[in-house]
């Protein structure tokens, strides 16, 4: 504005030595101003562009993850083709990337981006690949996979343990070391590294997708069996299919795999279960042993959100093949005593453990 009042009154050579001066020194800022201008631009440009991308990034990754998991879930619920499914399931790892995080950072992105099975065999084979991925991004930090393993599921049964308020008896970081004792093929790992993962969960307890924190996110963590079984109703009844978890010496069934809640809760404490002929087939039944007319001690939720005990004095169940059937009668007798972890789990140790004796 100066520059053009100026130029507009007087020519350069009607200046005086102090205006030509002072005159090139708003040229000289003006061009400043410019320039600073057009770098500002630039940088705005710059951040805009890495915005969008990051945008387009976190939305890609976030279809592909869904897309992932629907396949994934699809795939374990319908078929029995192994190869196909171990496949599918190392390219959905494989999206992750672990490199230079530490065991609890990386369980944290894997278990947010998607929902665990329950079957134990299922999440075995799913850990079995994070394990490797994990040991792919950090080459040296185990010296196997079997380690990162079992270090992994110590982390997440220390999360249920510190973060589960039925568990009384809270492990300290002392036992958490322990524990741990000779899993890196038959060596200790350091100490700082098992305190630090420690420390990490007793801090922040890792978050699942669609968790409000309700403790059946630890309940259905590790059923002996899941499946879809039909149920006879108590007032009215009618066969109604449900999905049945059997976890914790309990019986539980959902209208749909994805509610959050069951829709009934069977204690097996004090049933008995049997074989029984009806006109759907492959039937069984939980009753009380001598007591005909007594109702089973049993719950569930209403269309309107109450819960109310049950009606029933026997559960009436069937399964859709004679195979399924015999297999859930051997899951229920055998559920107080079974813990397919645990099993899975002492193999492992046992495996790593006699590496150090040859």
């Amino acid at each position: 504005w100066l520059e053009s009042k100026i130029l507009c009154r007087f020519l350069p050579d009607d200046l005086t030595p102090e205006e030509q001066k002072e005159l090139e020194n708003i040229r000289r800022r003006k061009q400043e101003l410019l320039e600073d201008i057009q770098r500002l631009k630039d940088e705005i440009a710059e951040v805009t562009s890495e915005i969008e991308n990051l945008v387009c990034c976190k939305l890609l990754w976030m279809k592909v993850s869904a897309k992932c998991y629907l396949l994934l879930a699809l795939i374990f619920e319908l078929f029995n083709r192994d190869d196909f499914n171990i496949q599918v399931l190392h390219a959905f790892v494989e999206l992750h990337e672990f490199t230079d995080l530490n065991l609890v950072q990386a369980l944290r992105q894997f278990l947010w981006s998607f929902r665990l099975p329950g079957e134990a065999q299922k999440i075995d084979r799913m850990m079995e690949a994070f394990a490797q991925r994990y040991c792919q991004c950090n080459p040296g930090v185990f010296q196997s996979t079997d380690t990162c393993y079992i270090l992994s599921f110590a982390i997440i049964m220390l999360n249920t343990s510190l973060h589960n308020p039925n568990v009384k008896d809270k492990p300290t970081v002392e036992r958490f070391i322990s524990m741990n004792r000779g899993i890196n093929d038959g060596g200790d790992l350091p100490e700082e590294l098992l305190r630090n993962l420690y420390e990490s969960i007793k801090n922040e307890p890792f978050k699942i997708p669609e968790d409000d924190g309700n403790d059946l996110t630890h309940t259905f963590f590790n059923p002996d069996r899941e499946g879809w079984l039909l149920k006879l109703g108590g007032r009215v009844k009618t066969w109604k299919r449900r999905w049945f978890i059997l976890t914790d010496n309990c019986l539980y069934y959902f209208e749909y795999t994805t509610d959050k809640e069951p829709r009934g809760i069977i204690p097996l404490e004090n049933l008995s279960i049997r074989e029984v002929e009806d006109k759907k087939p492959n039937c069984f039944e939980l009753f009380i042993p001598d007591n005909k007319d007594q109702v089973i001690k049993a719950c569930k939720t209403e269309a309107d959100g109450r819960v109310v005990e049950g009606n029933h004095t026997f559960y009436r169940i069937s399964a859709p093949t004679v195979e399924e059937k015999d297999e859930w009668m051997n899951s229920i007798k055998a559920a107080i005593s079974r813990d397919p972890f645990y099993e899975m789990l002492a193999a492992r140790k046992k495996k790593v453990s006699s590496m150090k004796r040859h």
